[in-house]
């Protein structure tokens, strides 16, 4: 009797000291920084120092002065400059995202363009603010072309063959950026918001999925119509809502599209793609939107690993078929929005 209460009292005290033992909840870090041209914004929730928050954030600043258009020093600059003279040796990181660029444009057939540039700078959608001469451009869009851009793998050079010809990564560094700040910081558990485009690290610290909102486009930042959970994925959103201006009565917003050169004119209000590489996401979020619902879904549903959730001016609410068999579990939050059966 007496061995039987010691047992007893022994798992009793195993079951107080593991109890005792469990580790104590980490106040969440967070910093945030201006970075490719948008607020970028980092949360970790287990044990971090400021050394982890440097090595992120200094990998983000890197990847901006390699691919941005705004920097003239930058090495996607440089290639600009050089249109119709001469290639230009880049990097292996540059040569990559350029290459990946140029295949969802071919996956989208041209509805995502890297070579967009010289109508994104026309358009100047977030400083000018003025419509453009119908001209001006129809001068431009024969210089908006994928398929013309000379890729040297041998070399890493990239060469656009008509003078005024530049290449915007815009709708892909971002991901990529987030790609490689989540790879410097693999083994934490946090959440990186690059301007919409978010990924997760691992999963929360009781070891449950992460709980996205999808934004409401129809409302300021911070308001959803329903939550994704996600583990090690990433989800990025592309609408007319991000970037615009108004013009005598009329809404122009920064997907442009391809073929005409004038914003993309759509039903709708957004598009989030889910997947587990941010550099995908973020082409294809910009890929399918301008493609419209019917093609865009079309596309995702090509795609192995790849979801979709599209919303529309009626608020209606389309998904890709992972999301609709609950492989990836979405809940609309708000009671406007429902989700229209395939």
């Amino acid at each position: 009797m007496k061995r039987v209460s010691r047992i007893l009292l022994f798992l009793l005290l195993s079951v107080i000291l593991l109890v005792s033992c469990k580790p104590k909840p980490v106040d969440p870090k967070s910093r945030t920084q201006l970075l490719l041209g948008t607020v970028c914004t980092i949360t970790l929730y287990d044990k971090s120092n400021n050394t982890e928050f440097d090595l992120a954030f200094d990998r983000i600043d890197e990847i901006e002065h390699l691919m941005s258009s705004h920097l003239d020093d930058s090495e996607l600059a440089r290639v600009n400059q050089a249109s119709g003279i001469q290639p230009v040796v880049v990097s292996g990181e540059t040569f990559a995202v350029i290459k990946l660029a140029l295949e969802i444009a071919e996956l989208s057939g041209g509805a995502f363009d890297p070579t967009i540039g010289p109508l994104v700078t026309l358009w100047d959608i977030s400083g000018a603010n003025n419509v453009p001469e119908d001209g001006e451009i129809q001068s431009l869009l024969p210089l908006v072309d994928y398929k013309l851009v000379v890729l040297d793998e041998g070399a890493s050079s990239v060469y656009l063959p008509i003078q005024g010809m530049a290449l915007d990564l815009g709708g892909i560094a971002k991901g990529w950026a987030a790609d490689e700040a989540g790879r410097v910081l693999s083994g934490h558990k946090g959440i990186m918001n690059l301007g919409g485009n978010v990924l997760v690290l691992d999963s929360k610290p009781d070891e449950s999925p992460w709980r996205i909102g999808i934004q409401d486009p129809d409302t300021s930042r911070g308001s959803y119509i329903g939550i994704v959970e996600l583990v090690d994925q990433t989800l990025v959103t592309s609408g007319p809502y991000e970037r615009f201006f108004e013009h005598e009565g009329k809404i122009y917003h920064h997907i442009l599209d391809t073929k005409t050169g004038y914003p993309v004119a759509s039903p709708l209000t957004s598009v989030s793609i889910i997947t587990d590489r941010s550099v995908i996401a973020d082409g294809l979020s910009t890929a399918v939107y301008a493609l419209g619902l019917e093609k865009g879904l079309e596309l995702i549903d090509r795609l192995d690993g790849v979801e979709a959730i599209f919303l529309t001016k009626d608020r209606s609410v389309y998904a890709s078929e992972g999301i609709l068999d609950g492989s990836i579990a979405f809940k609309i939050t708000h009671p406007e929005y429902t989700i229209v059966s395939r």
